[in-house]
């Protein structure tokens, strides 16, 4: 195992972050290599958990001579937005500074224009330094796994329909419960890695076999345990396994059961006004149309003062918020339906 260090100097003097890089060298130069980073927003802290049990189990295959592939890992992928916190709450998500999300605005480039990312790197701010730097690292493995989680959250993930139904094995060792099937249209770090690999040569690829970059989404910010993270560091093990960059005991996954659901087919429940949220349903419900998942108390102790959400159509809830004050348009609730939703939507992510 090699740790090494890349400094990014801040934008102001006397200022300056570290991020811990760790590498496995695999021993067939023919195996898949693979790249995973947690916490790219800062708070969301289960694929840290996830990635310190799993560095435990491939030292041990390291000593056994059981690393095949190249493995880089990065368990704390945004310094920056580690060091942000606001009275008392850290703000991983949104860099203070520019106002961006920090999963968003990765250069979209070729993959024959990777060591661009890097050149004259002192021209861009930290948080542009930041995000080319992760990239570039990305681009020179074949498997790019980004942990993430939601805010109360079954476990699922967002996969390019190129990268589908191949990264099956990697939705049915994660247990994932869903799995969005994403468009690549938007410019979050996942799909500045998929853009890449499709315009690798002249013509769009439509499909990338042998390749994936993928957003898995454990469960929820308050999902941080040591029991779930070894269960999900044994999950990534296997699919690692698998895929053949490690070498361990006999693997068989069961196939995915979980519905594998385009983002048109996703359910948005929003808050129509501001108020307190009583929810009805929770995170793994299968809901009917017309159910009841919510109501807002806009007037407290009116006679009038409440408004109900009802599910537009079938589906399975996947997310939730755990806030229980809702701003008018808040996102409440995720829900993976069969069908297409007649809300609109801009092309890329669901969210900001």
């Amino acid at each position: 195992m090699e740790i090494s260090e890349i400094v990014i100097g801040g934008d102001t003097p006397g200022i300056e972050w570290r991020l811990p890089v760790i590498r496995f060298e695999g021993s067939d130069a023919a195996a898949p290599s693979v790249y995973i980073q947690a916490a790219l927003h800062a708070n969301e802290l289960p694929g840290t958990a996830l990635l310190h049990f799993l560095c435990e189990r491939l030292r041990q295959a390291e000593a056994e001579g059981a690393i095949r592939g190249d493995i880089t890992i990065v368990p704390q992928a945004n310094p920056i937005g580690t060091a942000q916190s606001h009275f008392g709450e850290l703000q991983g998500r949104f860099d203070l500074g520019s106002r961006t999300n920090f999963n968003r605005d990765f250069p979209l480039i070729p993959l024959g224009d990777r060591q661009t990312l890097v050149d004259d790197l002192d021209r861009y701010p930290a948080t542009d330094r930041l995000k080319r730097q992760l990239l570039h690292m990305a681009l020179g493995a074949d498997l790019v796994l980004d942990l993430h989680c939601d805010d109360e959250s079954l476990q699922y993930a967002y996969i390019d329909e190129a990268f589908w139904p191949e990264a099956s094995d990697l939705a049915s060792a994660l247990d994932m419960k869903a799995v969005f099937l994403a468009d690549g249209e938007s410019s979050a770090f996942e799909e500045a890695v998929g853009y890449a690999w499709k315009y690798e040569a002249a013509e769009k690829a439509a499909r990338l076999p042998g390749r994936l970059s993928v957003t898995v989404e454990l469960r929820g910010t308050r999902d941080v345990y040591p029991e779930m993270a070894r269960k999900d560091a044994d999950g990534l093990w296997r699919f690692l396994a698998g895929r053949g960059i490690v070498i361990g005991d006999a693997v068989t996954l069961e196939p995915f059961k979980g519905p594998a659901t385009p983002l048109d087919n996703i359910e948005m429940i929003r808050a129509p006004e501001a108020g307190a949220v009583l929810f009805h349903r929770t995170i793994g419900d299968t809901v009917a149309a017309g159910d009841l998942l919510a109501t807002i108390v806009t007037a407290p102790g009116t006679e009038r003062g409440t408004i109900d959400i009802h599910a537009p159509q079938a589906g399975l809830i996947v997310t939730r918020t755990s806030q229980r004050f809702a701003r008018r348009r808040d996102n409440l609730m995720k829900i993976a339906c069969g069908e297409r939703t007649r809300a609109a939507r801009k092309p890329g992510t669901l969210e900001a």
